[in-house]
């Protein structure tokens, strides 16, 4: 059963961008690419802003490899980049060859291995959805597929160190993996899943009959999992099993959220009155928001 909505203020962190997407809490401040500017930020939650990279590809999923270099998702020509200490990028796998559309969401383990997704069809353009596949890079930067049949895999979480939970927004569920020593995903199953998942493959159908399309997802200390609803502008914990246990209404479009704070427990959430590139190009209304929440942070990202 549904909670009621709780009625906690939303601040606005950040203000004035284009699309923000996939933020990560490290070292005191928040990571966030946002898409059409082409720029990943890093800001303490204070309102100040640094420029941590210029991805001329588009950059979306962010991670961290035990040694703290940035891994960081350039969408467009499907590649991982790395970034040194003084702000270099270079390439660190180049997934080409094994997606068949722009890359998504990333996820980075304990050992730097890191979880990438990818649209699976062209969604700007208006093409059918398809199902398409996860794949693990390696530090060494090797890919391998490890799983398929997935409905636009999109934020993703590790819990406990042994169980990847991954958003399938079109399916209207999450996912989880058993994750094992050798970084392989055995053991499909669903997590948590919001109404049945809509039998089509037109996009505009399946928005109209989804009841949440989880977009950007994180974990706290509780095993609970905070979900950002892409279609209903709202954040919902959820358990596995998929009780709600909490709702945070946000006004507008919500597609992203991230625990930080030097506690654990500001979430933030990335906003934006919509997703279509062609309504979000060009316009600068994205916001960082931020809510007090009671469990603090865990797992990764």
């Amino acid at each position: 059963m549904a909670m009621e909505p709780s009625g906690r203020d939303v601040a606005v962190v950040l203000d004035g961008y284009s699309f923000m997407e996939c933020p990560r809490w490290r070292d005191g401040r928040l990571w966030v690419s946002d898409f059409y500017t082409n720029q990943v930020l890093a800001t303490d939650g204070r309102g100040n802003v640094e420029v941590m990279a210029e991805v001329p590809g588009q950059p979306s999923g962010l991670g961290f490899l035990p040694d703290g270099r940035a891994l960081i998702i350039s969408m467009r020509d499907h590649r991982v980049l790395v970034r040194d200490e003084s702000g270099g990028l270079a390439e660190h796998a180049n997934l080409s060859d094994a997606v068949p559309a722009v890359l998504n969401d990333m996820v980075v383990d304990e050992r730097g291995r890191a979880y990438v997704g990818n649209f699976g069809f062209d969604l700007m353009g208006g093409a059918a959805m398809r199902d398409t596949t996860l794949c693990r890079v390696d530090p060494d930067g090797t890919v391998t597929t490890v799983a398929d049949g997935l409905r636009f895999p999109n934020g993703m979480v590790i819990l406990h160190g042994e169980v990847l939970v991954v958003a399938e927004t079109f399916a209207g569920r999450l996912t989880a993996f058993d994750l094992d020593e050798n970084g392989d995903l055995t053991n499909q199953r669903v997590w948590a899943h919001f109404g049945e998942p809509p039998a089509t493959d037109d996009v505009e159908t399946a928005l109209a009959r989804l009841e949440v399309a989880p977009d950007g997802i994180c974990a706290d200390a509780e095993g609970a999992v905070w979900v950002a609803d892409a279609l209903h502008a709202r954040l919902l914990r959820v358990r596995e099993g998929g009780e709600i246990l909490d709702e945070i209404p946000t006004g507008t479009g919500v597609y992203a959220c991230m625990l930080g704070g030097d506690d654990g427990r500001t979430l933030f959430a990335c906003s934006a009155p919509s997703f279509a590139e062609h309504e979000r190009r060009a316009t600068r209304e994205a916001r960082l928001l931020a809510v007090e929440v009671e469990v603090p942070h865990a797992g990764l990202p």
